[in-house]
C-alpha cells in the first residue's frame, strides 16, 4: 500500500534519533511518543515500511555502526566500539556481530584489507546462461543501472534485510542478469540484491554498503516442493529507511571461490 510523505517522514525521522542515540537505551515506546504516534500503530507503521521491526532495526543500525568503527580505525578496540554503539555486555555485542555480518569483530577487523584485496582481483567472468535443476526453483531477473558496473549479490533471505547469509545465493557480474536457484529448501524467503563497484580504491566501499545499490522482490515467496517461480528486482539508490546491509558480501564471495575450488 502507498504511504503518505507524513507516514514516511515520521518513520525516517524515528530511525534519525536511532542513529544518533545508539549509545542510549531506546525503546519502540520512546520512538512513538518522539513522531507523535501511538505504540501500536507506530510499531506496526515502521515494520510496513523497512520490513523489519524497531528493535531489530536498531540493533542492525549498532552493527552497521560498529563495522564503521572498526573500518575506520584499525587500532579501535574492541570494547571501545561496543561501548560507542551502546551494547554493555562483550558476548553479546560479539553475539550479535557474526550473526549479523558472518564474522567476529577481531575476524572483521583483521580480515578487511585481505578481502579488499581480493575483491580487487577478482577475475570477473563472461556472461553464462543460468541452468535450471530440479524444483523447487526460483529464477531471478535483475535490473541493473545501464551505468553500473561490477558485482551484484543475489540471494534468498527469510527477512527483508540482509542480515545473515542467505538460504542461498550467488554472485553475479553487471552482464548477467538472470540467475536460477534450485533445490531451494522449503520456506518463505525475500529475494535480495546488493552491488559492489568494478573496483574502489577505498576499502569502506566493500564493507560499508549505506550507499550500495540495492534491490528486493515486491512480496516474500513461498517455495513448496514444486515451486517453479520467476522473479524480478531492480537495482536502485538506497532509501532513507532502507535498513543497513549488515552480512559482510566479500566474505561471501570468498567462501564461495573457496568451496569451488575444493
Amino acid at each position: 500500500m502507498p504511504y503518505s510523505n507524513a507516514q514516511i517522514h515520521a518513520v525516517v525521522h524515528a530511525i534519525e534519533y536511532m542513529k544518533k542515540h545508539l549509545d542510549e537505551e531506546i525503546t519502540s515506546e520512546k520512538l512513538a511518543s518522539l513522531v507523535g504516534y501511538s505504540h501500536h500503530h507506530f510499531s506496526r507503521l515502521f515494520k510496513e515500511i523497512t520490513g523489519v521491526s524497531p528493535r531489530r532495526y536498531l540493533s542492525a543500525l549498532r552493527i552497521e555502526s560498529g563495522k564503521k568503527i572498526l573500518v575506520d580505525a584499525s587500532s579501535s578496540s574492541i570494547l571501545k566500539t561496543m561501548l560507542l554503539i551502546g551494547f554493555r555486555s562483550m558476548g553479546t555485542f560479539s553475539t550479535k556481530f557474526k550473526q549479523f555480518v558472518g564474522l567476529s569483530p577481531k575476524q572483521f577487523q583483521v580480515r578487511t584489507d585481505d578481502l579488499y584485496q581480493f575483491i580487487n582481483r577478482f577475475e570477473y567472468q563472461d556472461k553464462l546462461e543460468p541452468i535450471k535443476g530440479s524444483p523447487p526453483v526460483v529464477s531471478c531477473h535483475l535490473e541493473v543501472p545501464k551505468s553500473f558496473k561490477g558485482l551484484i549479490f543475489i540471494g534468498l533471505f527469510p527477512r527483508p534485510m540482509p542480515d545473515q547469509k542467505p538460504i542461498v545465493g550467488t554472485a553475479i557480474t553487471h552482464n548477467q542478469t538472470d540467475c536460477v536457484f534450485s533445490s531451494v529448501p522449503l520456506g518463505t524467503y525475500y529475494v535480495l540484491a546488493a552491488a559492489l563497484p568494478l573496483i574502489s580504491f577505498h576499502p569502506k566501499d566493500y564493507f560499508l554498503l549505506d550507499k550500495s545499490l540495492r534491490g528486493k522482490s515486491d512480496h516474500s515467496i513461498e517455495v513448496t516442493e514444486m515451486t517453479e517461480t520467476e522473479v524480478s528486482v531492480s537495482l536502485r539508490d538506497p532509501l532513507p529507511y532502507d535498513p543497513p546491509i549488515l552480512i559482510n558480501l566479500p566474505q561471501l564471495l570468498f567462501e564461495k571461490e573457496k568451496n569451488k575450488a575444493n
